[in-house]
């Protein structure tokens, strides 16, 4: 029988904690968080915080009760994504930006006959502020011609562009920004650009940037720096004077508009009722609205989002416009979006289209397109006189292949009030005097013969 193997004995105890460092292994990964010992910051570091946090607060409350330049935004929103985070859009990217250019010759020079003969130059931020500065000057200037004088000096000296009375270091940090933000690309956007939704001098020191030398990456990132900090009113001077002079001499220049352009005009939506009246109703109402401005604009109306509110109160905006060609393009973008619109609204829209009822010129396919379009969506929303005056127009204006569509879906239709049982009763009624009348036919026929 083979002998038993004798165990081996350590004489040393067992230390959990690791005692004799040269008995144990080192460890070949880095101790866990849970079994590091907690490290505590030292005295003279922690009194340097408190300090740099009294100084800050120090500041906040002198920044409180500064006057005058900078002012509380009352509704700030905030967007999801990070404006330092911008990677840029590419110059490869489709500059149609996936809209389809659907512009007819034909209907363009129809539509022209519509067109203002006198275009006015739209409005720009420079022609604000430089009027603004005028009327100051003008007012000093009847107490003072002397002061008058240097002004007309300054004037001609300063490379002919008229700068506000603010401060000097002031004029110097944005025209660097105005710098900055010509030749943007990528990245980061100044944080002096930042603070601009915060001043009560918002368009001066914008004014002072140059928003027409801007690249087009940098009017998207100031659109959405704007959009999300400013409110309806603010937001909407903003559109009105910066993005559409911009997007509208874009257009006419390159016949096309630039990508990062119109994700600009996207990301503006985001104030609707800013959008509508910043961009939409001025560039109907001045009534120089090409189609190619039309099809471009309306292309993002139709994909983005819009709440029904806003798009009711655009449609009766648009219908009591004085008529441009182009505008019954947008009533029709907006009536297929089949919302639930009032009843003011929808009776609005047959006041529109009944003001052509003696119009002599020839009206482009797009505005029969439009009747059409209402007529499919809100036929039983129609009162019967409603009904009865849109085919006396259809007597006086008329399309080949449109106007036959309008006449069926107003004979396939109830009024307004009107429940679907009634129809169905309705024309269980109409069909019985129909057969009726052919037995009756029948009858004669027979008796005649």
């Amino acid at each position: 029988m083979a002998k038993r193997k004798e165990r081996i004995h350590n004489p040393e105890p067992f230390d959990p904690y690791g005692a004799d460092p040269a008995k144990t292994k080192k460890r070949s990964k880095a101790p866990k968080r849970h079994q590091q010992e907690e490290k505590f910051i030292a005295s003279n570091l922690s009194s340097k915080i408190m300090k740099e946090a009294l100084l800050q607060q120090k500041e906040e409350e002198a920044h409180e009760s500064a006057p005058t330049f900078f002012e509380e935004i009352p509704n700030v929103e905030e967007d999801g994504d990070d404006i330092d985070d911008f990677a840029g859009f590419s110059e490869t990217q489709s500059q149609f930006a996936g809209y389809e250019e659907e512009i007819n010759e034909e209907d363009e020079r129809l539509m022209e006959a519509f067109l203002s003969k006198e275009p006015g130059q739209q409005k720009t931020l420079a022609d604000l502020i430089v009027q603004r500065i005028k009327e100051k000057d003008a007012s000093v200037a009847s107490g003072n011609t002397r002061l008058h004088f240097i002004f007309l000096i300054l004037f001609l000296v300063w490379e002919n562009r008229p700068v506000p009375k603010l401060d000097k270091s002031i004029i110097d940090i944005y025209r660097g920004v105005g710098t900055h933000l010509s030749k943007y690309t990528i990245g980061k956007i100044p944080k002096a650009f930042k603070h601009i939704p915060s001043m009560q001098l918002w368009e001066e020191v914008l004014y002072i940037t140059e928003p027409e030398n801007w690249s087009p990456n940098a009017l998207y990132q100031a659109t959405r720096i704007f959009a999300s900090n400013f409110g309806a009113k603010k937001a909407e001077r903003f559109y009105k004077l910066v993005l559409l002079p911009r997007v509208r001499e874009d257009i006419r220049k390159n016949k096309r508009l630039h990508f990062a352009l119109y994700q600009t005009l996207k990301k503006a939506l985001y104030k609707p009722a800013a959008f509508f009246k910043g961009i939409l109703f001025p560039l109907c109402e001045s009534r120089t609205c090409t189609l190619r401005e039309a099809v471009i604009i309306g292309s993002i109306i139709e994909k983005v989002s819009i709440p029904p509110l806003h798009s009711s109160v655009a449609l009766l905006k648009l219908s009591g416009m004085e008529y441009c060609g182009t505008t019954s393009y947008f009533i029709k973008l907006l009536l297929e979006k089949k919302y639930a619109l009032p009843y003011r609204v929808v009776d609005a829209v047959v006041a529109h289209f009944m003001r052509f009822l003696n119009e002599t010129r020839i009206m482009p396919v797009i505005w029969h397109q439009s009747l059409l379009a209402f007529v499919q969506r809100y036929k039983n929303e129609l009162q019967k006189e409603d009904k009865d005056k849109i085919r006396n127009l259809l007597e006086k204006q008329k399309h080949k292949l449109v106007t036959p569509e309008i006449s069926r879906e107003l004979d396939h239709s109830r009024n307004r009030g009107e429940k679907e049982e009634d129809l169905i009763f309705l024309w269980y009624c109409m069909s019985f005097e129909v057969l009726m009348c052919e037995f009756s036919f029948a009858g004669f026929f027979i008796e005649f013969h």
